[in-house]
């Protein structure tokens, strides 16, 4: 599949290209602003689909809406429809038009004529047309300070630059850019398919990008906030789903290369050391900790509190004693062997180093630790002497 994709420096196309890279399948020939309009008949020479990402969206005079949105679009449906009557190619086009198409403003105004022409062309010639009117997007390598206000809020949260909001409550309708890619990748394969195949198209029109998500401006930015907060609390935001993930993913794209890395505090003893990793509102807390040759740790129980831990240097026998039943039983792992130990409320346990190296031990908590709650309580598991 060869696909024209115009705008191909923009943020959009950005993202869209290197997904593109990715599949063997498909060539790419690029349309940015060091092109001509012009040059499009030479440029759609063997493609099979076009998409349509170039427009102008800030520009310094109200007259560039119409010469980079609606006349590029023009252009393009023109020589579209030259390849249509001339060769009987006819080329499916996907366009990214905006939300802002529905207002009466110099940029809606000018992205509505520009899909106006392109649904002329679909009506002239039978070529398959589908319009994107996108909402906000974000996600990675939007610029700042430019016409995204998640970008602008990601890059100076990270940097202690105020951010202005004039009002919190305000809705906005936003789609990650990831998705948009999923679905232009989606559409043009399908529209290519049924034309090369003689098939039946999918419906031309307008298309959506899901999912899009409803959020205030006040929630986003104390979102970003929370994110930045959590390197000193060490507590993370629920970022393994929805639109948390996608923003979270959005504000670590801005980071500065000296920000990749911060640190942790690190607790130091005669038995090694204790490192907290990360912790989470709901599913516990990450640690590690280290002993040297010969010493024990633990030597307490809960009540309700789990714990989950993995040798992954070293040589280890865990201990065991039932609370109630006096029950013993102990084990043995080592970090050449991964296997995790799961503690049991009710049972006293420890770990001791029985290898002639320093032992390394990730734990997993089901909590995060409460110095004034705790549920940790000593008794050293004494192993019973046989008869």
């Amino acid at each position: 599949m060869k696909l024209l994709v115009t705008g191909a420096n923009g943020f959009v196309g950005k993202n869209l290209l290197v997904h593109l890279q990715e599949m063997p399948d498909v060539d790419v020939v690029a349309y940015t602003r060091s092109n001509t309009v012009d040059e499009l008949p030479e440029l759609l020479k063997g493609v099979d689909a076009v998409i349509h990402l170039a427009g102008i969206n800030r520009p310094q005079d109200d007259s560039e809406f119409v010469k980079g949105n609606t006349d590029l679009t023009q252009c393009l449906a023109d020589a579209l429809e030259a390849l249509a009557k001339h060769h009987g190619k006819r080329i499916p086009v996907l366009y990214s038009s905006s939300i802002q198409a529905e207002r009466n403003n110099p940029y809606g105004l000018s992205k509505k004529a520009a899909e106006d022409a392109l649904l002329q062309l679909e009506q002239n010639t039978g070529i398959s047309v589908y319009i994107y009117r996108l909402a906000n997007v974000f996600g990675k390598w939007c610029k700042p300070n430019y016409n995204s206000m998640v970008a602008t809020f990601c890059h100076n949260i990270i940097r202690d630059i105020p951010i202005e909001i004039h009002n919190e409550d305000a809705e906005v309708k936003l789609v990650y850019v990831d998705d948009v890619v999923q679905s232009l990748i989606t559409t043009a394969r399908q529209a290519v398919n049924a034309t090369q195949n003689n098939e039946e198209l999918p419906k031309t029109g307008f298309v959506e990008a899901n999912p899009v998500y409803t959020e205030t401006v006040g929630s986003i930015a104390k979102q970003l906030k929370a994110f930045k907060h959590s390197r000193e609390t060490l507590i993370s935001e629920r970022v393994g789903t929805g639109f948390t993930r996608k923003l979270y993913s959005t504000y670590v794209s801005y980071l500065p290369t000296d920000a990749f890395t911060y640190t942790v505090p690190k607790y130091v003893d005669e038995r090694g050391v204790f490192v907290e990793m990360l912790k989470t509102p709901d599913a516990g807390q990450f640690s590690y900790f280290t002993a040297h040759p010969g010493i024990t740790r633990g030597g307490h129980y809960h009540h309700t509190k789990t714990e989950k831990f993995l040798v992954i240097k070293g040589k280890a026998c865990f201990k065991f004693r039932h609370m109630v039943t006096g029950e013993f039983y102990e084990l043995f792992t080592e970090g050449e062997s991964p296997e995790i130990v799961e503690t049991v409320p009710g049972w006293s346990h420890d770990i001791t180093n029985v290898g002639d190296d320093e032992m390394v031990v990730m734990l997993w908590a089901n909590e995060i630790f409460d110095r004034e709650n705790p549920d940790t309580y000593a008794c050293p598991v004494v192993k019973p002497h046989s008869n």
